[in-house]
């Protein structure tokens, strides 16, 4: 898959997870991975950049002894979200369109 297109199913899973409420980390990575392939490697990485980008926000409590970060989505967030299905259907239309001119039947 494209690094780009990745990038950006990775953010809208991140941001939709969120959607359901607060979560952390590992939480957030045993949810998504249920869908695509992530590590918290590339996770963290990915909440900083949301996070620098108003996308969601952050608070740390002590969970057993040890200080967690829990990540929840903003209006940003959500409007981000909106933008990324509107942006998926124009992909659909495209793939469709591409799959049709080879002639393929299931497009």
């Amino acid at each position: 898959m494209d690094a780009q297109l990745r990038r950006g199913i990775l953010d809208a899973c991140v941001l939709a997870v969120l959607e359901r409420g607060e979560s952390y980390g590992y939480k957030l990575v045993a949810d998504i991975s249920t869908f695509i392939e992530i590590t918290e490697s590339t996770l963290y990485p990915i909440l900083k950049r949301l996070e620098s980008q108003n996308m969601l926000t952050v608070r740390k409590a002590e969970y057993s002894g040890r200080l967690r970060k829990y990540y929840s989505i903003t209006d940003a967030g959500r409007a981000r979200i909106d933008e990324l299905l509107g942006e998926w259907e124009e992909i659909v239309k495209v793939y469709k369109y591409i799959a049709e001119e080879r002639g393929e039947k299931n497009a």
